[in-house]
């Protein structure tokens, strides 16, 4: 297809796609579905060869968030049967991340729910960085703490800070339906004030709410122009007890089809595989590895993901390795300008978050036993069966999955 010689073409060559030539990904058909990713998957290995990224995600504070994301679990008036704690300990918070940095994540993402932090707060996460970093030598850490007030990135950083994550999650036109208690500019500003910190911004979407092409591709497009240095993709599992729990539009095919064009439009930033992966790309997770180059290891915020046993076997079976640390993520060109992580350092790459939760859909998504076209749901069917709540890890007795 001339269509995928010149995505490439553009992609190898850092050049911005057409809003048609985006829009035109998301229209191939089934039939061209491998040459697409064929293609994308030519622009992932010219920048991060054939390496994947792991993360870890630690939640620090569970639910009782008073914004009204309609996405997320932990939303004012959810009533999604999730775990609920208020900030865990920093020791708590460095044992919870040692699992998954045993299990090979290279950066730890510190998620907490809410607006956005008060400074006793900013305290909190400060001291939980040190003793992450202080435990665990060439860990990098993202923070996903919402909104920040002046001077709170900074502080961020003194304390050891990589990386701030905080999502666009969609597009400006559409941004008032999913949520009324902030604007969209709101978290445009936190992303500035997170590269304006020397922090490596992390600003991702959510695909599945109902948006169109065009939604997609703009949000997409702004994110191309806000230049992060990682992008997570999320995709909504509507879970009971939320706004959207009968928002089911997502087939594995779609699935890669929007990681695609992610790829051609941000050819070399770090593109995660977030919340909804194993329920929306189930077998075909593997092949979604020929476009991003990260993804998360074990469970989500509210969430249970894949046994990452399962995750570390699916990535060698699939011809691809584990990134160590002794490798940076991202290209010499952007790690040589990123902010303080994301791939300036020896482990590199950022979250996957939301404003108020963290780049797995605030965590609100993942993880059931879903397999082939049996378990696909029918449009606007309701299959809380497809989602399995954590119950494990931070906030609870249990070990975590990692």
């Amino acid at each position: 297809m001339d269509l995928l010689n010149t995505l490439v073409d553009k992609g190898l060559r850092r050049e911005l796609p057409t809003r048609e030539e985006a829009l035109a990904v998301l229209a191939t058909s089934d039939d061209d579905l491998l040459d697409v990713v064929a293609a994308a998957g030519k622009v992932r290995r010219h920048w991060f060869g054939r390496r994947v990224k792991l993360n870890y995600l630690v939640n620090l504070k569970s639910g009782l968030c008073p914004e009204d994301c309609s996405y997320c679990s932990q939303r004012l008036g959810s009533k999604a049967d999730i775990l609920k704690y208020t900030w865990i300990k920093p020791d708590e918070a460095s044992q919870a991340a040692a699992a998954g940095l045993a299990g090979g994540a290279k950066r730890v993402c510190l998620v907490a729910s809410g607006r956005g932090p008060t400074d006793r707060d900013v305290d909190r996460v400060s001291e939980t960085i040190k003793a992450i970093k202080g435990q665990n030598e060439g860990v990098e850490v993202c923070a996903c703490l919402g909104l920040l007030s002046d001077g709170q990135a900074e502080r961020l950083r003194e304390a050891g800070a990589d990386a701030y994550n905080h999502n666009l999650n969609t597009s400006e036109a559409t941004y008032g339906d999913i949520t009324t208690t902030h604007t969209y500019a709101d978290r445009v500003d936190t992303v500035h004030k997170a590269h304006a910190a020397g922090l490596s911004a992390c600003s991702g979407l959510i695909a599945g709410m109902g948006e169109t092409d065009e939604d997609l591709v703009d949000v997409v497009f702004s994110l191309r122009e806000l230049d992060p240095d990682s992008v997570p993709v999320n995709f909504l599992i509507p879970m009971e007890g939320t706004p959207l729990s009968t928002e089911w539009n997502l087939t594995p095919q779609r699935c890669l089809r929007i990681l695609a064009m992610v790829r051609f439009v941000c050819p070399d930033v770090e593109v995660r595989i977030a919340g909804g992966r194993e329920v929306h790309l189930r077998t075909m997770q593997p092949l979604a590895l020929n476009l991003a180059n990260s993804i998360f290891l074990g469970d989500y915020l509210t969430s249970e993901g894949q046994a990452g046993k399962a995750d570390l076997e699916m990535i060698a079976d699939a011809g691809f390795e584990v990134e160590g640390t002794d490798r940076v993520t991202l290209p010499e060109h952007r790690a040589a300008s990123a902010g303080g992580g994301c791939g300036s350092h020896e482990s590199a790459g950022c979250g996957s978050h939301e404003g108020a939760g963290c780049g797995s859909v605030c965590g609100s998504h993942e993880g059931a036993d879903a397999g082939g076209k049996a378990s696909v749901p029918a449009a606007n069917e309701l299959r809380s069966d497809l989602v399995a709540v954590r119950r494990r890890g931070a906030g609870t007795d249990l070990a975590p999955n990692a």
